[in-house]
């Protein structure tokens, strides 16, 4: 554990020195993921190293439990100060890597209101490594996660991490839902920072700022800086 937080410490303060305005916490070392239930094991390690990272770095954080945990990400939201969660699969029914994954927005906003919290649920249209079962239109299934799954946000993905999302799927998501946070949330590079966020209210960005561009690596701070400055459209530091 003391290496596992000194690791999310460090890529924390380098994004929160770039500019970033908030931190996602995820169990990304847990590949290959399960599909909901994550152990007991894994949600006292996100709980202990979410509230070390909003505790140093002074920024708010969200929790995603891969692979679609929201209960779990829930729980440790509430004990550890989160102001939100990302869940991959909110409503429908989705083919992944993990196997069929059933999106449960019934559940999550009960326990939700059960732990009396404020956490925002920003949830996925059409999430990446899965194919819906079902409904294949984005905007409609953008309407049915924010409509009928409540989602406070969402967020569009390319097909894979670090594939951009199609701008034609950002706009279609825009039109369908104009009332509710949009961010994209794989993809995002300097060259394309700038119109992305034309189109969206931010961006969730992991291997882009990474070293050597590979999701697993450690925070680049230079390329953090870099898109942070692309993001604002200016030369100047942030």
């Amino acid at each position: 554990m003391d290496a596992i937080v000194e690791r999310a410490l460090a890529d924390g303060c380098a994004l929160r020195d770039a500019g970033f305005h908030a931190l996602v916490v995820e169990n990304y070392g847990d590949r290959p993921f399960v599909r909901t239930g994550l152990s007991s094991a894994s949600v006292a390690a996100m709980g202990v190293a979410a509230n070390e990272v909003r505790r140093e770095t002074g920024l708010p954080i969200g929790i995603n439990a891969l692979r679609n945990d929201a209960e779990a990400a829930l729980g440790i939201a509430a004990a550890a100060g989160a102001t939100f969660i990302r869940v991959n699969v909110h409503t429908g029914v989705y083919v992944t890597d993990q196997g069929i994954i059933e999106g449960r927005a019934a559940e999550t906003l009960q326990y939700r209101k059960q732990l009396e919290c404020r956490v925002a649920i920003l949830a996925d249209v059409q999430v990446k490594h899965a194919v819906p079962l079902g409904e294949t239109d984005i905007a409609r299934l953008a309407k049915d996660t924010a409509y009928r799954g409540m989602a406070d946000g969402l967020i569009v993905t390319g097909p894979a991490t670090g594939e951009s999302a199609e701008l034609e799927d950002i706009r279609r998501v825009r039109e369908a839902v104009p009332d509710r946070r949009l961010f994209a949330g794989s993809g995002v590079t300097v060259p394309n920072v700038a119109e992305i966020l034309r189109m969206t209210g931010g961006i969730i960005v992991g291997t882009g700022v990474k070293q050597g561009g590979k999701t697993e690596n450690a925070v680049d701070p230079v390329a953090a800086r870099a898109l942070v400055i692309a993001a604002r459209g200016d030369r100047q530091a942030p």
